[in-house]
């Protein structure tokens, strides 16, 4: 993608993702999100194996989406980089150390039945 072009939400998501692989990011995973939220179209989550790896994926991200005229709305938790928001607007990122990632567990808190797991997820069975 060219400055200046296409920015829709599948274009800027395809974009993050090469930003963010770029940077080696582990285990990069889109969720279309519009079904379950109006506050954006698509969540990225990426993993970083270090502080210094997050904030490389997170650096590359805004560089890329400045050198095509996305404007970002917001950065938030760059001091520390365990876990990095990047809010597009209409997508929004998450860079995060694997600690942080297992522990908020995103995915599971964001997916839609059937959407990520080949495998049904276990369920509590109620009264008989």
């Amino acid at each position: 993608m060219r400055p200046g072009h296409d920015t829709s939400p599948n274009s800027l998501t395809d974009l993050v993702l090469e930003s963010v692989e770029d940077r080696k990011g582990v285990d990069p995973l889109a969720l279309d999100v519009t079904a379950l939220t109006d506050i954006t179209d698509t969540m990225v989550i990426v993993g970083g194996t270090s502080n210094r790896h997050v904030k490389a994926i997170v650096d590359n991200v805004l560089e890329v989406t400045k050198a095509h005229g996305i404007k970002v709305l917001g950065v938030e938790g760059r001091t520390e980089n365990h876990w990095v928001l990047i809010d597009l607007a209409d997508v929004v990122v998450h860079v995060m150390r694997a600690e942080a990632r297992a522990f908020y567990d995103l995915e599971r808190l964001w997916e839609q039945p059937g959407a990520l797991r080949s495998t049904p997820v276990a369920t509590t069975p109620g009264p008989a």
